[in-house]
């Protein structure tokens, strides 16, 4: 063996299955191990040092060992980090986030993206007294057994676009699971009001994610979501939005772009300044169902570190310095870094293009950008190229997501960008010779 990483994988295949608690960060022949973060820069065990536009998957705003919540969290730490208590900050930072977003009136602070959706629908569900939801194809929403359907379907399942089949995710997901999920098409009014009118008495909720990381990182259009707003008025069931990545977008979220307001917010990842978080977000009327102090609580909900000081602490700093100015600033370099790539594409005459909306961009190998989940779909080619460019920009000095999306944060700069753009370039011009099947 002749790294560290090589012989601390040696270790963890012994004791954690496939050597990793995340299969996310596997790779062949193992994975990278982090000694260090600082700013936008990550340092291996093996002393290499990387620019991050990975973010631990879009959760870190400033970056890693941000000063003022390394500072707050270890003062924090020295007076407790959990108790059976309620906690000021935890009002604080409630209060920020219902100050921040028109949409929020009440917030109930959970552990993880994933809860949060979980806890979205089971609220609307407990609110409607209806059980099935509805959502985007291909769509990612956690691990939750009905929000994770459809988001790994392929040409071989998915069957018609005009009604597109419930796909598991996991083996052993129950049929019944499956049959309580209706998959409608991304950005496609016409279509998506079809399937829906064929269950208007079954739908509790409607789940959209604005800017869809699998569905190829596009927005979804004003009009797809006034579409979905009306159907749910007029059906007696809720429009709710997964922001768990998306809340990074603007200041208010994703959903500050649109004309239509959700009934439901479920957030997570940046919105805990680095530790693991989730909240649900909503009107006063819906967020009922979580009400103690009801005569019948229709959701009872706890969690034993929901809205623990640590998280609640690092939560309020990173939102308070993601302000007005921070926002503006992150997404006119995530413009002029979409606008560098897109030339650098014209230059290398690659069929490639790039995606993404606020402080996310993605490289896809296709000439136009795609629309839905389909055309963003990559088969096993197009899988094994992206995957030699990542190892290629792993190899220059630059940490992506695995779909090659990147995420910035606010300690970047046009130097971090023209690294990647470089990096990026000598990528491209590899793998083309590959291109044509």
């Amino acid at each position: 063996m002749t790294s560290k990483s090589e012989k601390l994988f040696s270790q963890a295949t012994q004791v954690l299955p496939g050597g990793v608690s995340r299969n996310t960060i596997f790779r062949k022949p193992y994975p990278f191990y982090a000694e260090k973060g600082q700013g936008c820069y990550v340092t291996d065990i093996e002393g290499v040092k990387r620019i991050d536009f990975a973010n631990n998957m879009a959760a870190l705003i400033h970056g890693h060992a941000y000063t003022p919540i390394v500072e707050a969290v270890s003062a924090q730490l020295a007076k407790g980090s959990c108790f059976t208590m309620a906690t000021e900050t935890e009002v604080q930072y409630a209060q920020l986030l219902c100050n921040r977003v028109p949409s929020f009136e009440k917030i109930r602070f959970v552990n993880s993206g994933t809860e949060a959706v979980m806890a979205m629908l089971k609220a609307a569900r407990a609110y409607t007294g209806k059980a099935k939801i509805a959502k985007v194809e291909g769509a990612y929403h956690g691990a939750y057994d009905y929000a994770e359907v459809s988001q790994t379907a392929t040409p071989a399942n998915w069957g018609d676009e005009n009604n597109p089949n419930s796909i598991p995710v996991a083996t052993g997901t129950p049929e019944k699971a499956l049959e309580d999920v209706v998959v409608i098409p991304f950005n496609d009014v016409d279509r998506a009001m079809t399937i829906l009118n064929q269950h208007k008495e079954e739908l509790a909720c409607i789940l959209v994610d604005l800017l869809p990381h699998r569905v190829g990182l596009i927005p979804a259009s004003d009009e797809f979501i006034c579409a979905l707003r009306k159907w749910a008025d007029d059906n007696d069931s809720l429009l709710v939005f997964d922001e768990v990545i998306t809340f990074r977008t603007n200041y208010a979220g994703a959903q500050q772009n649109y004309s239509a307001t959700p009934d439901l917010t479920a957030m997570g990842k940046m919105i805990g300044g680095g530790f693991p978080t989730g909240a649900l977000a909503g009107s006063n009327k819906v967020m009922e169902v979580l009400d103690p102090t009801q005569p019948k609580v229709l959701l009872p909900h706890s969690g034993t570190f929901s809205a623990n000081p640590i998280t609640m602490t690092a939560g309020l700093i990173a939102l308070r310095d993601f302000d007005q100015k921070a926002v503006k600033k992150l997404n006119e370099l995530a413009i002029y870094a979409k606008d560098e790539i897109s030339k650098m594409i014209n230059d290398v005459a690659i069929n490639a293009c790039v995606t993404g909306a606020g402080t996310m961009f993605r490289v896809h190998l296709k000439a136009t950008p795609p629309k839905n989940y389909r055309q963003a779909y990559m088969d096993k080619h197009e899988s094994k190229l992206i995957s030699e460019l990542l190892e290629h920009l792993f190899n220059n000095g630059i940490m992506m997501i695995n779909t090659c999306s990147a995420t910035l944060s606010t300690p970047m700069t046009k130097k971090e960008i023209d690294h990647l753009v470089t990096a990026l370039k000598s990528g491209f011009e590899l793998i083309k010779p590959k291109m044509a099947h």
